[in-house]
């Protein structure tokens, strides 16, 4: 399966907003943050990918796991450092548009590359307002 960054950031931005009880955990799956167009395994696939990129503190996958409630997803805890980071660099449709046109025309990215231009973006603009 190929990963897709529109697909990571929609799940960043709705994992932000999951109320999770102080020092707890939330079985997150498609069906808490289901995501319109994509599958169920494109999303619990995402989700494991949040984990492996350190995006997300995760209190473990619950692959395989059986009975009601349980199925694919990941034991949500909170967003990382770096996916707070993530999410700010890409949370502005605008910067979002402009970093993945960017991306397409380079022909291809990394997700530190992604950051990076989104941040650069960024920079420039605020550059702009503050008049440096």
């Amino acid at each position: 399966m190929k990963r897709d960054m529109d697909l990571i950031r929609e799940l960043m931005l709705k994992l932000e907003e999951l109320p999770v009880p102080t020092a707890g955990m939330v079985v997150v799956d498609a069906t808490k943050v289901n995501v319109e167009g994509y599958t169920t395994e494109q999303i619990d696939y995402h989700l494991s990918l949040l984990e492996q990129a350190r995006f997300i503190h995760a209190g473990g996958l619950d692959f395989g796991m059986s009975g009601p409630g349980f199925g694919p997803g990941v034991g949500f805890c909170s967003l990382t450092w770096v996916g707070h980071d993530f999410l700010d660099a890409m949370r502005s449709p605008d910067v979002w548009n402009r970093t993945r046109k960017a991306a397409a025309a380079a022909g291809g990215f990394t997700v530190d590359l992604l950051v990076s231009a989104a941040k650069g973006y960024l920079e420039a603009r605020i550059k702009g307002l503050i008049g440096g």
